[in-house]
């Protein structure tokens, strides 16, 4: 859903065709409830890299707990299922804009899995768990200097169904958390449905830096948590 793409490693880009965000899978990822609000007593930690907190929700560390509707930190054991659900995402906005071995050829389903490999690795990647299915994906952290929404997709089976706003709400209350006051994101200007997404939420066009190639930049400004 959100910016860029994948001009680099997949990141994940909404494949609500909530549109890439970015196109990097990235750094760091909140675990949230899937009501969109942190677990108050679930202990929290700080990324070496980002100095974002995850809130790390006490059920998922619960031996034998299951369940149907949540949103935590992607594992190996995604790997597959965000790749796949990636790829779906892409082709529901590049094609018939871009070439399709752009985005939906051997070598790039290789690229970008291993893109996705290193940030499920880094623990960077966010899932929307449904039914006990990868529903949605995000992933932000920054990006020359700029705290970036990299990635953000749904699964078309589940568009407006509320899972890319939860993925969203969980990602600004990381950024709150953090302090982190304003963001960015790129998003590919065919993707109508992003931009709709992100205009609801608050997403505006960089006023300096409204386009670069056919990807739209747009800001947020973070307000402080309640």
């Amino acid at each position: 859903m959100s910016g860029r793409q994948d001009r680099s490693a997949p990141v994940v880009r909404t494949a609500v065709p909530l549109g890439a965000s970015s196109g990097r899978p990235d750094r760091c990822a909140p675990v949230v409830p899937s009501s969109g609000r942190p677990d108050r007593c679930a202990p929290v930690v700080r990324t070496a890299s980002t100095g974002i907190r995850l809130d790390r929700g006490r059920n998922r560390y619960r031996p034998g707990y299951v369940s149907s509707h949540m949103i935590r930190t992607a594992t190996p054991a995604d790997l597959d299922a965000v790749a796949a659900l990636h790829a779906e995402a892409r082709a529901t906005y590049y094609r018939g804009h871009i070439p399709d071995d752009a985005f939906d050829s051997p070598a790039e389903h290789a690229r970008t899995r291993a893109g996705w490999e290193s940030a499920i690795g880094r623990a960077a990647v966010l899932c929307a768990i449904r039914h006990g299915t990868v529903a949605g994906v995000a992933a932000f952290g920054e990006r020359e200097g700029a705290m970036t929404l990299t990635q953000l997709h749904v699964a078309p089976g589940y568009w407006r169904s509320g899972v890319g706003s939860e993925l969203h709400t969980a990602v600004v209350e990381a950024w709150q958390r953090a302090g982190v006051t304003t963001a960015r994101l790129e998003v590919f200007e065919k993707n109508t449905r992003a931009r709709a997404f992100y205009s609801h939420h608050g997403w505006y066009p960089d006023p300096e830096e409204p386009l670069v190639g056919n990807h739209l930049i747009l800001r947020l400004t973070v307000s402080r948590a309640a």
